[in-house]
């Protein structure tokens, strides 16, 4: 004989918030994962670590700048020359962002309320990408602040440091798109990280070879595309044709043509977006 048993479930009767909110509480469950908050302290050492390495170039200018009156590191170049930072953070931080929900398999969970692959996936990179952003963009925010408070000789450059910004958040996405692509093809964090490593060290590795031997044989037109292999200075290219900013490449070669490298950088983002796209819908699909 069957008995019923009640376990205090109740029915909820308060306001539908919408898929709107489950958006960004997602995204903001996500970015809070990113830098470990609401983990144990161990997940936070990583990334707030690389964060204080990165403000360090920071403090340097704003030193030189009041006791010197000279600039430090151009607001142009710091996300160029701070590549490998930014690329550690992205590879350790990366995988924890999508590698929990395919390894417990929690997606069909997240899936069962009102958000889509695509607001899944979208929220996913918001997370990312604010935190790259924020990586590079508070360090640039905190030297423009020590030039306005030290009065430095002349006008402030302000025009080069809100281009900075403006690609920052364009590497922010970049980064972000092609590092939760290629962490999501595993559930294991360990091969996540390496897989992005791998990838940061072979682009980076790549381009002075392919640029030296195309250059040194006299192709110096075909040795300026060898730049578009790194994101880095991909977008370097792109911020140097829209704003004038001198290049930061080896020796400020020169890069391609701007438009052409905005059209890649376009390109890729797209790339990446969509293979993150397909790997949810078959994801969701099992």
């Amino acid at each position: 004989m069957s008995e019923i048993y009640d376990i205090g479930y109740r029915h909820y009767d308060g306001p539908r918030l919408g898929r709107a909110h489950a958006f960004q509480a997602l995204a903001v469950h996500s970015l809070r994962g990113v830098f470990g908050l609401g983990r144990p302290a161990r997940s936070k050492i990583m990334p707030f670590a690389l964060f204080a390495i990165m403000l360090l170039p920071a403090v340097v200018s704003i030193a030189l700048m009041a006791l010197l009156q000279q600039r430090g590191v151009a607001y142009s170049g710091y996300a160029v020359i701070m590549q490998a930072v930014v690329a550690i953070f992205l590879a350790a931080q990366a995988p924890t962002v999508v590698a929990p929900d395919l390894r417990y398999r929690v997606l069909p969970l997240y899936l069962s309320r009102p958000v889509s692959v695509t607001e899944y996936v979208a929220a996913k990179v918001a997370a990312m990408t604010t935190a790259v952003f924020l990586l590079v963009a508070v360090p640039l925010t905190l030297t423009f602040a020590g030039e306005l408070i030290i009065d430095m000789p002349g006008d402030p450059a302000t025009g080069e440091y809100a281009g900075a910004v403006l690609m920052a958040l364009v590497l922010a996405v970049l980064l972000s798109v092609f590092g939760l692509a290629l962490a999501s093809f595993t559930p294991r964090r360990g091969l996540g990280v390496a897989s992005v490593m791998v990838v940061y060290l072979l682009s980076s590795a790549s381009v002075p070879v392919v640029y030296g031997a195309l250059y040194s044989t006299g192709h110096d037109e075909a040795a300026a595309w060898a730049w578009l292999l790194n994101p880095f200075w991909l977008v370097d290219s792109v911020q140097s044709w829209l704003f004038g900013t001198p290049p930061h490449s080896i020796e400020s070669a020169a890069y391609p043509s701007g438009p052409v490298s905005a059209a890649v950088l376009v390109l890729l983002i797209g790339a990446g977006l969509a293979a993150l796209a397909l790997r949810y819908r078959k994801a969701a699909a099992r």
